[in-house]
């Protein structure tokens, strides 16, 4: 059985207990849960299991090749003797200290535990929360058990216990226990470890045993003079799940750039977080953590949103736990196919809580996503529901888009014109012996596409992308007629990508005039139209391009998504002022949790 599948079978136990806890904290007044918070990290946790998949050679490939050839005692009887198994676990829990205590002393390590420590609430489901790029380091801490000849097997199952371990103690329903919270990882002492005050900040570092910080000088206590508030001192204040993983490496990278001195590029991603030098510091210097002017993060979630999440939520969680139970038998491009539908899944429910996009735009890119995923499993059946439910659903997004901004919004023909061909040319494709209609329905979507960016910028705003796209576009032409390119399609082709050469040197054009968010969301829409087109024809006439689905559908839903989200969200933005929930909190000041 695969970590994965134990994974799967844990899950009903991990809510409930979750349920039992929801349950407790009702009773007592001291609820501890909010919807938002709670299934960004359930996602999070979803988002690590899944990720878990592609970094098998780090976390274990390495592991036994170490095992193998400098391993102390190899082949001993030992390690699995119940006293073996019983030191695999202490030491194991002996190397979790070091990488936990280094995720919070080294900034470039706190860049992926950090994960886990961004959300303000503290529940068991703040335990699921877990990062998806700790196997990059994280494996260097536990070389010293393969040296000491400790098995992959016994390594495996003694760190999933002390991960298991560790979901019980994530709650503020269980008090102080005594003597147990000096020996043992428990509630009361991880509580502080999460907490963000000074007295309790980087503490309590043990996955079951609280010997080693004991030893080491980083226990504290819980105080119930002081309570703990959670999170982290540079707050998320976002649901994206991509973000929460990089959001401190971008951070390190942006601080790495600015530094003039090459010692401070470097040891800005070695040095504790927050670190500065005295050159930083005098040029923008950080201001004091200050716990009175904590607010938690709480956008307003409008009811039929937190519906639409909570459906979202179960079929994504369902997906997830199909993908841990069959993807051993999968080969890795399939996974990362069904991998790329889930990850779709999760940054669209993250948005749909930010209101970033609507629930019409979200069940688009979930439709795209699984048309591209079906159409490369193989799975046609599905693949033909997917693909004109795509379009059909991006036409639902802009229907929804006016009618919500009534009467000031005004229906765009071309816009329909382009999804409509679009949609058109889908159905075309799915059928043989009408490609050629399918290209012309195609041509006549990136007419439309174009006649309605013009409206915003003239056709020769940038010259330079003009002739960047003139050249790409009349390089590719002379590579498809010199590999064969049939006579009869010749003027077609060439035709077709006039169009779409004038599409995207207009988009671009477009996004340098308006130099906005939007724009350049349909400009890089425009781009990915370019690269599936080509990728379309170099299939059909060139060579077979291998899973050629993943590439020409992933490419073509791209784009279409990034235009018409772009396009929509650049008439809200000049229909309605800028939104403000995005700074609303909670003030922490008299609210204990």
């Amino acid at each position: 059985m695969t970590p994965g599948q134990i994974i799967v079978l844990a899950t009903p136990v991990f809510f409930g207990l979750i349920a039992v806890e929801l349950a407790v904290g009702r009773a007592r007044g001291n609820l501890t849960y909010r919807f938002n918070d709670a299934l960004t990290s359930i996602g999070l946790g979803i988002l690590s299991q899944v990720s878990a998949v592609f970094t098998v050679a780090l976390r274990f490939g390495i592991y036994s090749a170490v095992f193998g050839t400098l391993s102390l005692m190899p082949d001993n009887g030992f390690w699995t003797s119940p006293i073996g198994w019983l030191v695999a676990l202490v030491f194991y829990d002996f190397c979790y200290y070091w990488n936990h205590r280094l995720g919070h002393t080294c900034a470039l390590f706190w860049a992926s535990h950090v994960v886990h420590h961004q959300s303000e609430d503290y529940n068991l489901s703040t335990a699921l929360r877990q990062t998806s790029s700790g196997a990059l380091f994280g494996w260097v801490f536990y070389l010293p058990m393969a040296v000491a000849g400790v098995p992959p097997l016994v390594f495996g199952v003694v760190g999933l216990i002390d991960l298991l371990y560790q979901y019980w103690i994530h709650t503020q329903q269980i008090g102080k226990l005594g003597w147990f919270d000096r020996v043992f990882a428990s509630p009361s002492n991880h509580r502080v470890h999460h907490a963000v005050n000074d007295r309790y900040v980087d503490k309590n570092y043990g996955g079951i045993f609280m010997l080693w910080d004991h030893l080491f000088g980083s226990f504290e206590s819980e105080d119930d003079r002081e309570p703990c508030v959670y999170g982290t001192r540079s707050p998320l204040k976002s649901w994206d799940p991509l973000w929460a993983n990089i959001e401190v490496y971008a951070a390190l990278w942006r601080e790495s750039r600015q530094a003039h001195r090459w010692r401070d590029k470097l040891l800005v991603w070695f040095k504790p977080p927050g670190w500065q030098s005295a050159e930083m510091a005098a040029r923008a210097p950080r201001l004091p953590f200050d716990i009175q002017s904590v607010q938690r993060y709480a956008p307003p979630v409008a009811a039929e949103v937190r519906r639409f999440a909570a459906l979202q939520f179960g079929l994504l969680l369902t997906g997830a736990g199909v993908f841990l139970w069959f993807n051993s038998d999968w080969p890795m491009w399939q996974s990362a196919t069904w991998f790329a539908v889930l990850l779709a899944g999760l940054w669209t429910l993250g948005a749909v809580l930010q209101n970033r996009i609507t629930m019409s735009e979200a069940l688009m890119i979930e439709c795209a996503a699984l048309s591209m995923a079906t159409a490369a499993s193989g799975l046609l059946a599905w693949h033909w529901v997917f693909k004109p439910l795509t379009m059909l659903l991006a036409l639902a997004a802009v229907a929804a888009h006016w009618h919500s901004h009534k009467p000031t919004a005004h229906p765009s023909p071309w816009l329909i014109a382009a999804l409509v061909g679009a949609l058109a040319g889908d159905v075309f494709l799915m059928l043989e012996g009408f490609f050629i209609p399918g290209l012309v329905a195609f041509l006549l979507a990136h007419v439309a596409y174009l006649v309605m960016f013009r409206q915003d910028a003239p056709v020769f705003t940038s010259r330079p992308a003009w002739m960047a796209c003139a050249v790409i576009g009349a390089a590719f032409y002379v590579f498809l007629w010199s590999n064969g390119l049939p006579e009869a399609l010749r003027l077609p082709v060439a035709v077709y990508i006039l169009a779409i050469v004038a599409m995207g040197s207009v988009a671009l054009g477009r996004a340098v005039l308006l130099a906005d968010a939007p724009s350049r969301l349909v400009a890089a829409g425009a781009m990915c139209f370019m690269v599936s087109d080509a990728t379309l024809a170099i299939n059909r006439f060139v060579v077979p391009v291998p899973h050629d689905p993943v590439w020409v559908l992933g490419t073509y839903y791209a784009a279409q998504c990034l235009i018409v989200i772009g396009l929509l969200r650049s008439q809200r933005r000049g229909l309605s002022p800028a939104p403000h929930h995005m700074d609303q909190g909670v003030s922490l000041k008299s609210e204990a949790p």
